[in-house]
């Protein structure tokens, strides 16, 4: 039996948790989730890029607290941290696009590696216990374009800009953990720090921009025919509630564990089976939608996107008994029925509701 076979995750009722990023996608669901395991939430970040957004749609009505702030700021993101005295922080504020950080390079690597040590060193200011959760990606490991999985172990790395700045965090934490949160002095500081590297992540209520799914279900509304720019990439995809409940497992264990769970990165993502093509992607919402056509489109001087790229997630499934539950079929019929029931009129929190408690029901 595992630390948390069942994902009740009944350790956040009650709880103090901070979540930058709230407005955005990931953010937005993991917030609702909090809330519906009774926890206190505080979100603070930038507002909604995009419209539609979740966020917007609700109006920040789904939070304890919602403040709209600049992670790059410190002062004012040190002083919403410490007034707050969270718990648990989950830091999933970031810019979160390939494609957008070769044209806004700096941007990139102020949000994403000076934004994770503001809300690091904003940790100093949190009296007593603490658990932080920062949230990065699949793609900080050094991509060697092959069909082996990457460990947590495994060299850090990044071609492009963002994936760049996503292991320079993962450098940023470590580095915090090891000089002023050591995991041997945790009875003087009372602080863990963890990282989350999660796949290609997909779910309702997405908008961005040169995202895959998002980019699909705008051309299916329209009836627009999908354009595909790199038909044979292949990620590990996963719907969205399969790494947020890794991210809950994560903080869950260091509550329940805080000397004996040990620090570090970890990785969710599918089973090796649904590391598919994008093709593959594209045929499956097109079925699951019931109609729409694709063309492929492909860029030659578009800027270089990784061919490939698979996750070891066997320190998940043998420590924290976290496992996917869905494969990448069904996480694309349940993101496709959800934009079909929100163009028809449904309210997104309650298909988020509904999505929760499906996925938590499931073995």
């Amino acid at each position: 039996m595992g630390i948390n076979s069942t994902y009740s995750f009944p350790e956040f009722k009650g709880k103090r948790v901070f979540v930058t990023g709230h407005t955005g996608f990931k953010g937005f669901w993991l917030s609702v989730w909090l809330q519906k395991l009774g926890a206190h939430v505080k979100g603070y970040s930038l507002e909604p890029q995009y419209i539609p957004n979740l966020y917007s749609l609700k109006g920040g009505g789904h939070l304890s607290e919602s403040e709209i702030g600049d992670i790059r700021t410190f002062n004012s993101l040190s002083k919403s941290v410490c007034d707050f005295q969270p718990d648990i922080i989950f830091h999933l504020a970031a810019q979160p696009l390939v494609r957008y950080s070769y044209e806004n390079p700096l941007e990139t690597y102020e949000t994403n590696v000076m934004g994770t040590a503001h809300v690091l060193e904003s940790l100093k200011m949190v009296d007593g216990e603490c658990v932080v959760v920062v949230i990065t990606t699949d793609k900080v490991y050094h991509n060697n374009e092959w069909y082996f999985p990457y460990r947590e172990v495994d060299r850090l790395g990044g071609y492009d800009p963002y994936s760049s700045s996503k292991a320079c965090a993962e450098l940023v934490v470590d580095s915090y953990r090891n000089a002023f949160f050591h995991p041997l002095r945790i009875k003087d500081h009372q602080k863990r720090i963890f990282s989350a590297r999660a796949g290609n992540v997909i779910g309702g209520g997405d908008w961005s921009m040169d995202r895959l799914v998002p980019d699909i279900v705008r051309q299916l509304q329209e009836g627009s025919e999908i354009a595909i720019r790199n038909p044979t990439a292949t990620r590990p995809w996963q719907h969205v509630m399969e790494p947020l409940a890794g991210y809950l497992s994560i903080a869950q264990a260091a509550m329940q564990k805080p000397e004996t769970f040990v620090d570090g990165a970890w990785n969710f993502g599918p089973d090796p089976s649904d590391n598919l093509k994008v093709i593959e992607i594209v045929k499956m919402a097109i079925s699951s939608w019931g109609a729409g056509t694709y063309s492929i489109q492909q860029d030659i001087k578009a800027p270089h996107e990784a061919g490939i790229l698979n996750l070891d997630i066997s320190k998940a499934l043998n420590t924290l008994c976290w496992h996917p539950k869905m494969d990448a079929a069904k996480a694309v019929q349940l993101t496709i029925d959800w934009y079909k029931q929100f163009y028809a009129g449904m309210d997104p929190m309650e298909l988020i509701h509904q999505n929760i408690d499906t996925y938590t029901s499931m073995n």
